[in-house]
């Protein structure tokens, strides 16, 4: 390996002067800037849920609140769905304009954003008003008030504004591109959206046919076993929606920041056809489900474990890159390359913290997956402990790093308090440890999930108490990172110096680049992999629509307001 070759095509090591429109750049910037406010209300309100598993209930003393499944589904429809929306929106127009040389339509950007901003003013008003407590999974016969179901359907509609709005850029470039391979930095972001595109269809359809027109007493009932399998259709792939942007930054921009390099273009690129073709993994979350056969079940376990495969791939190609950056910055021995890593940029500390802490995230997943595990921890504190470590740290510590170079760059100012910013990543890992650890632990010992255990009225079970007080430590420790973290922002956004130079988007080299011909072209055909999803979908979700079809609307509506 003698000669290092760009992980880009031409158009990514030498853009000609390429720089955001203003257009492009004010969109990118709010969407950004939008993503991490509806975060910090989301934020308080998991503070206050963590408290309730510590046995202090704050609920009843916020103004307006009403219970505590109103602030459940806050906390979750603002983290797990407008947060994680905003920034990938934002995050991967920019990765994918960067990518191309080209800006992506500003038009469209704009009403990606007021699409966005509706849905959330359309879904929160219900939610806070107590008439939408139903959580972010909204499972009937639990009804909520129909512009809950509308402003879900806004938000995702956002997201295939985004997905448009690339792909002509995509049309664009290969009609002045044509036999080059697509720019890995813009392939990766595209193909994170279409995974999108296909995995939302399901609780798109759910909410827009069954939901939305139920709401308005158009139709009789619910049919509550079909809404389910809906809603997990995309329920799970949901989750790669909120790491694949995160994996697009460890790809491309993490072994700039250290100094590495990234082994394979082509390894790249099979992980996220990997993530495109297996979307159809969502049974698994409903192994306890009754009216749902073996055959279903059995396929996606294997299918599930199937797409843990691309996520090693990542870990296998981004320790590569840490660790060639390591030894180039001095490290030495087996381990010694980590200690040499730049731990003081904490867009380097937040974001390697947080694969960290996904490693847990992902063996819990697996145990989750499994069959036999699953019966134990279905329902317990043990899944929300999982998705905390995944969203809550892989996720959320990574956007968080990736923020404190690209708030800089959108603005054209220096970061201040980088004292504290250097601190921060730390402190929300320590308290995401303490959290999980509570949470999953009381899992193991049927500490319920979704339940006010601070106002139960019978005596928790042994090593309850010890679980809920550390996730009630861990909690708190996590928001007052966040709380750092937003001052840090804040104040570049109001206070931040001009910078003296604009520098480029961190992007990486590798030493296995993107060849011009061979198999490898075969990578950079995006309709042969959709097309490869749509069957393995039709294959195992096929059987069970052709006999659930049409829907029993036979359900009567539950109104907990």
């Amino acid at each position: 390996m003698s000669t290092i070759v760009q992980a880009q095509t031409q158009v990514v090591t030498d853009p000609k002067g390429f720089q955001l429109s203003p257009g492009n750049r004010r969109w990118i910037l709010l969407s950004i800037l939008f993503g991490f406010a509806a975060l910090a209300f989301g934020v308080f309100q998991g503070f206050v849920q963590g408290l309730n598993y510590a046995g202090i209930s704050l609920f009843t003393m916020l103004p307006g609140m009403k219970t505590y499944y109103e602030g459940l589904t806050a906390h979750g429809v603002l983290n797990a769905f407008i947060f994680t929306f905003a920034e990938a929106n934002g995050w991967l127009s920019m990765m994918t304009a960067r990518g191309l040389g080209r800006n992506l339509n500003s038009k469209l950007l704009a009403l990606s954003f007021i699409f966005l901003l509706l849905g959330t003013i359309f879904a929160g008003i219900p939610i806070f008003a107590g008439k939408a407590s139903v959580l972010y999974t909204f499972y009937p016969p639990l009804r909520a008030h129909w512009a809950f179901y509308f402003g879900i359907a806004l938000a995702v509609v956002s997201t295939w504004i985004i997905s448009a709005a690339q792909l002509l850029a995509l049309s664009a470039w290969r009609k002045e591109h044509k036999g080059e391979r697509i720019p890995l930095m813009a392939y990766v972001s595209i193909m994170t959206y279409i995974m999108w595109d296909i995995s939302s269809l399901g609780a798109a359809s759910e909410d827009l046919f069954l939901l939305l027109p139920w709401s308005l007493n158009l139709l009789p009932g619910s049919d509550p076993l079909l809404s389910r399998v809906l809603f997990w259709y995309t329920g799970h792939q949901i989750v790669y929606y909120w790491l694949l942007p995160a994996y697009v930054s460890w790809y491309i921009c993490i072994p700039r920041l250290v100094g590495g390099k990234l082994f394979s273009d082509s390894l790249a690129r099979i992980a996220f056809i990997m993530f495109v073709v297996l979307v159809p993994v969502g049974f698994h979350h409903q192994y306890t489900d009754p009216g749902i056969g073996n055959y279903y079940k059995i396929a996606v376990l294997f299918l599930t474990f199937a797409i843990a495969f691309p996520s090693l791939l990542t870990a296998f190609s981004i320790m590569y890159a840490l660790e060639i950056g390591g030894r180039a910055n001095g490290g030495k021995g087996i381990l010694g390359w980590f200690w040499k890593l730049p731990w003081s940029n904490p867009a380097v500390s937040a974001q390697v913290l947080a694969m960290i802490a996904f490693l847990p995230g992902g063996i819990t997943g697996i145990m989750n997956a499994s069959y036999n595990m699953n019966l134990l921890t279905h329902n317990t504190t043990f899944v929300p402990g999982h998705f905390h470590l995944t969203l809550g740290s892989a996720v959320t510590l990574s956007y968080f790093g990736i923020a404190y170079w690209l708030i800089p760059y959108l603005t054209g100012k220096e970061l201040v308090l980088k004292g504290l910013a250097r601190w921060q990543p730390w402190i929300y890992f320590l308290g995401i440890l303490i959290f999980a650890r509570g949470e999953i632990s009381g899992g193991i010992l049927g500490m319920p999930r979704r339940t006010a255990i601070a106002i139960i009225n019978y005596e928790p079970l042994p090593g309850w108490k010890l679980a809920g007080a550390l996730t009630g430590i861990g909690g708190t420790i996590m928001f007052i990172a966040c709380v750092l973290f937003f001052l840090v922002i804040f104040f570049t956004l109001i206070l931040g110096k001009p910078k003296e130079t604009q520098e480029d988007i961190p992007f990486c080299e590798t030493y296995l680049g993107a060849a011009p011909s061979g198999w490898q072209l075969i990578l950079d055909k995006l309709s042969y992999w959709v097309l490869l999803s749509f069957i393995l979908i039709g294959l195992v979700y096929g059987p069970f629509l052709l006999t659930h079809l049409p829907p029993k609307l036979t359900s009567p509506p539950f109104q907990g307001f």
